[in-house]
């Protein structure tokens, strides 16, 4: 990494416009890429000495503004990517905050682990994972990533290095897991793996009729699934409100896969370069665009319904780990179908007892006013003992949204009354995927008590708020950059 020089202003060369996932939204920062403790410590001096602030950025995956940081730093750690220490025999991986899913199931796969938790998609960071908390498929079964990380390093912003367990500095542990990079920069992140018998899980589609069905079967098959996602038709309505179709995974047992070291090789679990062996997915999102909007939507969906209702019914197929858990991958750049203004992605967490009338409401609102979800993702949930938790004992619910000129301030409207949907129903919200949450809202399901534990924490690993981001601004308003950038100031300032 080139050294950084003292001087008053940011170096104009490291000016980038960097956007959140959804393409909804961007801004303007300086962005630095080390690739050592060294290097991370260098950018947070530069920015103590410039007056800015600093922001964590691993894959870029959030959908919204939870790695933006406009006109302040950027602190790319896609280079701080190095595996560290792997037992094969206990599953137990160390690696740096850079490493990302892709990476990390790649190199233990052949040796029979699989990462505990995984999102959508491969790209993400560990960092960025941890930072998060994420969820995935089986999140009922084994909570999220959170659960399974058994200690990492951070780097706080005073330069101080912290070994963080369950049982050291376990506060900042259970803050920092789900804290959105507002403590402290994860160095070293150490994870317990899952052990797989084989590349394989055994795979069933069932059809529902409507979301109460869809949450019957969830309920029925959860003591006994491995994992159980659904997809719901955002454009049915009445009686068939919430239709889809669940996906029922299960590992295989030792023994049922006759060939587990051919099936456990990287190439074997490889996603498909083209569809029909002859269009090149690369491009398969330009023919996409057309069918992005209400009527190609509803298309689209109604034929993806009738056709699992006729050729899945009753079948179990086997899927590779990494075909079943990374569906977002099967299209490049598929994001680019929703055009230029990108999307954004609505997902609320509520407790099991008003799930069903919270989800429905959400839909019904969104029909109403003329955008329907297009894409909408349904998940079974349970509690964890994160401070800034997202989770509840009950489903989420994923709604995507295509964003345009036009209608950007009529989506923002239209969140603002899903939002008082899950609130009045006792539900709570996930800050990788939030883009239009308010202040007062967030502080509502976090509870005051949790956001004054989380404060203090903060204050006391970043003492001169160094760390913020777009979203950290837009959520917790009363920060410490006023006082930071006061301080910066009297420091500077000429004395006559």
């Amino acid at each position: 990494m080139t050294t950084l020089r003292d001087e008053s202003t940011l170096p104009f060369q490291n000016l980038e416009l960097v956007h959140g996932w959804g393409l909804s939204t961007d801004a303007v920062g300086y962005v630095f890429r080390p690739s050592t403790v060294e290097g991370i410590q260098e950018v947070f001096n530069l920015a103590q000495r410039t007056g800015r602030t600093v922001a964590f950025r691993g894959a870029g995956r959030s959908y919204g503004d939870a790695a933006l940081n406009a006109e302040n730093v950027v602190l790319d750690l896609t280079r701080f990517c190095r595996i560290l220490a792997w037992n094969p025999h206990t599953g137990v991986i160390t690696m740096e905050s850079g490493v990302t899913i892709q990476q990390l199931w790649q190199y233990a796969l052949p040796d029979g682990w699989w990462p505990p938790i995984v999102p959508g998609t491969m790209f993400p960071t560990i960092g960025g994972c941890a930072s998060m908390n994420i969820h995935g498929k089986n999140n009922f079964a084994v909570g999220p990533i959170g659960d399974h990380i058994l200690e990492f390093e951070i780097l706080l912003p005073t330069g101080e290095p912290l070994t963080c367990s369950r049982q050291l500095n376990s506060d900042i542990f259970f803050a920092a897991i789900g804290g959105f990079g507002m403590l402290g920069c994860f160095t070293s992140i150490t994870l317990q793996l899952k052990k797989v018998y084989s590349g394989h899980l055994n795979v069933e589609a069932i059809n529902v009729p409507n979301l109460d069905a869809m949450m019957q079967e969830f309920e029925q098959r959860m003591d006994d699934a491995d994992y159980l996602v659904g997809w719901i038709d955002g454009v049915a309505g009445g009686k068939g409100i919430g239709r889809g179709v669940i996906h029922e995974a299960n590992y295989l047992k030792p023994g049922n896969d006759p060939n587990p070291a051919q099936t456990l090789r990287i190439e074997h679990q490889q996603l498909p370069d083209t569809i029909f062996g002859l269009l090149p997915k690369s491009t398969l999102w330009r023919f996409m665009r057309p069918f992005v909007n209400n009527l190609g939507v509803r298309l689209v969906n109604t034929a993806k319904f009738y056709a699992s209702r006729l050729l899945d019914r009753g079948k179990i197929f086997q899927q590779s780990h990494a075909a079943f858990a990374f569906l977002l991958d099967y299209v490049p750049n598929w994001k680019r179908s929703y055009g230029r203004g990108g999307l954004i992605q609505y997902q609320s967490f509520v407790p099991e007892s008003t799930a069903a009338e919270a989800f429905k409401a959400q839909l019904r609102l969104a029909q109403k006013a003329g955008y329907p979800p297009y894409l909408a993702v349904f998940k079974r949930h349970r509690r964890d003992n994160f401070l800034m938790t997202h989770s509840v004992d009950g489903y989420s619910l994923a709604l995507d949204f295509k964003i345009t000129k036009r209608n950007r301030a009529a989506i923002w409207k239209l969140a603002a009354q899903l939002d008082e949907v899950v609130l009045k129903a006792g539900g709570r919200f996930y800050f990788a995927k939030d883009s239009t949450l308010h202040a007062a809202s967030a502080e509502q399901y976090l509870g005051r008590e949790a956001v004054e534990q989380f404060m203090a924490l903060k204050r006391r690993c970043d003492p001169n708020g160094l760390l913020e981001t777009n979203l950290y601004r837009r959520l917790f308003p009363e920060t410490e950059a006023g006082a930071k950038k006061e301080q910066f100031t009297q420091t500077n300032a000429v004395t006559p």
